[in-house]
């Protein structure tokens, strides 16, 4: 779990917390509150004053990958959480594809499985650097082919869940080795066109189409334990096609399809079961956007709003108000995978 000192800063420095414990560095000598010469030691500094960083969550950058434009596409976009700017070509992936899923860890983005055309899906897992656009690698295979499944993240390895309609199957695969993604569990319910959302211990699906119709569910399933997931609430509304984001305390749910397009936030908790609540709006109906999550703000690109589109939305996760346009993608695009860094 990565961890950073919240309010013990010396000279503006941080210094790095382990093993339930905060350090930071310290003069030996002061005078009068002043520095003067003396030697820097550490000092143990309680966990209270340690604030948590889930690592599914990023501090700098959104990524978007796959994606589908009028063809399919490799394309990698990065955006800066921080400006509001055109997102910039971070390389491509492996193969081309679609209705992708996205996994985070602490330096790569992965972009699992998805559609490649000609009623063929792909279940390879791609992986890419955070910090080089030299393009993605792959880094193995999950347990079978499928498209428009679900993402999630904990601090050492990827899920990919749902897809094809009629799968129920969570497939786990560890960010440090390029292996074969094993059997994690089931679903509560099989469906595709969901989400996924990700707290430092469990896994979230939300929405999806489990037959004709879209469901509400949203199911939760432990990273750490091979069970079905259980059920742990739902949606205001029964959706599909969604984008899901993650705060450390809470899972959002952007967007999606019903017949018609929404543009409804919704929130839940991850500590209770209930029904979501309503968190304000996209900045336009959208259905088919990527989501990605800063560590106070959620993040909507791309999708289809009657035509595909290239914008971004930012909302923040402390305010219930109507998203706002963060910049553009650098194409259009809809299906695409989110990643964040």
């Amino acid at each position: 779990m990565s961890r950073k000192i919240s309010r013990s800063f010396i000279n503006g420095r941080a210094g790095a917390g382990t093993a339930g414990q905060g350090l930071k560095v310290e003069w030996a000598d002061t005078n009068a509150g002043q520095r003067i010469d003396g030697d820097l030691h550490w000092k143990d500094v309680d966990e209270s004053t340690l604030e948590y960083v889930a690592p599914f969550q990023g501090s700098n950058y959104g990524y978007s990958s796959g994606g589908y434009t009028g063809s399919i596409s490799d394309v990698i976009d990065r955006f800066a959480f921080s400006s509001n700017t055109t997102a910039t070509d971070w390389g491509n992936l492996t193969l081309a594809r679609y209705a992708v899923s996205g996994q985070s860890s602490a330096t790569d983005g992965f972009t699992s499985s998805g559609y490649i055309g000609s009623n063929s899906n792909s279940n390879t897992i791609d992986k890419f650097s955070f910090t080089s656009s030299s393009g993605a690698s792959d880094h193995g295979d999950i347990s079978s082919t499928r498209r428009w499944l679900a993402g999630q993240s904990s601090s050492t390895d990827g899920f990919s869940s749902g897809g094809n309609g009629t799968s129920n199957v969570i497939d786990k695969f560890a960010f440090s080795s390029n292996t074969t993604a094993t059997d994690h569990g089931n679903l509560s319910v099989a469906r595709e066109h969901l989400t996924g959302q990700s707290s430092t211990t469990e896994g979230f699906t939300s929405g999806g189409r489990p037959s004709a119709s879209a469901t509400n569910i949203i199911d939760k399933f432990s990273f750490t334990s091979n069970t079905t997931a259980s059920d742990h609430g739902d949606l205001s509304q029964s959706r599909r096609m969604v984008a899901g984001q993650s705060s450390s305390d809470y899972g959002f749910t952007a967007g999606g399809y019903d017949s018609s397009p929404f543009d409804t936030i919704d929130k839940f908790a991850f500590s209770s079961n209930t029904t979501a609540t309503d968190w304000g709006n996209l900045s336009t109906l959208r259905q088919g956007g990527a989501g990605q999550s800063s560590t106070t703000e959620g993040f909507t690109s791309g999708g289809d709003t009657g035509s595909v589109t290239d914008t971004i939305d930012r909302f923040a996760y402390s305010s219930n108000t109507t998203a706002s346009d963060h910049g553009d993608l650098s194409v259009t695009r809809q299906g695409a995978a989110g990643t964040q860094y």
